[in-house]
């Protein structure tokens, strides 16, 4: 049985980029499956598009936009995963006066498939999230934050396995540390564990153990640090062995595309993250194959 591997490519200002050093071409293909993976991060509880007189983003975002833009690629294309890489909650009344249940009440209608969790899902501390997580129909993945001696016990799982058109992706979560950003007092006793261990089991499991045939992670760790001591994406993305893409948050980072790490053992890896406030949504395309080539065409869709 040949190892299925898979061509990735997106819409909109794609620019082609050859993983592990081949090109492939995208042609059609009796054998060939196709899942489309989209992707929001740091979207802060911006519900409505700004102003048209916006300096930066004129009528750009909202969530009426992004349902529609979801909704179309769809029907384009009804093998898709939505997802999130965490800071839904805190930046406009919506979050002050409805405390994140508008946010996740809207994120379940849009049909998101799992989420990270994010410092600032915290701003109302564990027992506020906690509140909100009946209006949320879709799963929180964080395998390096245990809630285990919290109320938040049992309502966030570490990895999850999906299965579209027969295909076995395994998506997990990774969070950023506390310290520093949330008070004590609003995570209570939540532990955090570092997250290129946690990353390093998480893969494992689902590449080797489950036999997933697309590893994904979600996550709030940040873009890039200076300070080389701190978790980051691409630090993340050299020292994994079998994460194939990383949708990350935290650092409001707009990526005209995705870069291209080399992991741990010299394959490519993509990091993408869409910037904030939901004024982009993430796009990339796979198509399985049983080939032993692997192929990125990669951008990102303005909601405007």
């Amino acid at each position: 049985m040949k190892r299925r591997t898979f061509i990735a490519k997106t819409t909109s200002s794609a620019a082609f980029l050859g993983l592990g050093g081949l090109q492939v071409d995208a042609g059609s293909s009796k054998s060939r499956k196709h899942l489309t993976i989209l992707h929001t991060n740091d979207v802060h509880s911006h519900i409505d598009p700004f102003p048209t007189v916006h300096q930066e983003y004129p009528n750009m975002g909202g969530l009426a936009k992004r349902a529609s833009l979801v909704a179309n690629i769809r029907k384009e294309n009804p093998n898709t995963l939505l997802f999130d890489a965490g800071d839904i909650f805190q930046g406009t009344p919506y979050f002050n006066f409805y405390g994140g249940e508008l946010e996740f009440k809207l994120m379940s209608m849009l049909r998101y498939d799992a989420s990270t969790i994010g410092n600032h899902d915290f701003d109302n501390g564990i027992d506020g999230l906690l509140a909100q997580m009946p209006h949320a129909k879709f799963e929180f993945l964080s395998a390096n934050y245990d809630f285990s001696d919290t109320v938040m016990n049992g309502h966030v799982k570490p990895y999850k396995i999906f299965w579209v058109e027969g295909l076995k992706i395994g998506v997990y979560g990774l969070g950023i540390a506390l310290d520093g950003l949330v008070l004590p007092k609003l995570s209570k006793e939540t532990r955090y564990s570092d997250p290129y261990e946690i990353a390093t089991d998480c893969e494992y499991e689902l590449k080797i153990r489950q036999a997933c045939d697309l590893v994904i992670c979600l996550s709030h760790l940040g873009y890039s640090y200076t300070d080389q001591k701190r978790p980051d994406d691409l630090g993340l993305a050299a020292r994994t062995k079998y994460t194939q893409l990383i949708i990350g948050g935290h650092t409001h980072t707009f990526l005209e595309k995705p870069t291209i790490v080399k992991n741990g053992i010299g394959n490519d890896i993509l990091v993408n993250q869409v910037g904030c406030y939901g004024i982009y949504l993430g796009r990339i395309d796979f198509y399985f194959e049983d080939v032993d080539k692997v192929g990125t065409d990669v951008a990102r869709i303005s909601i405007s």
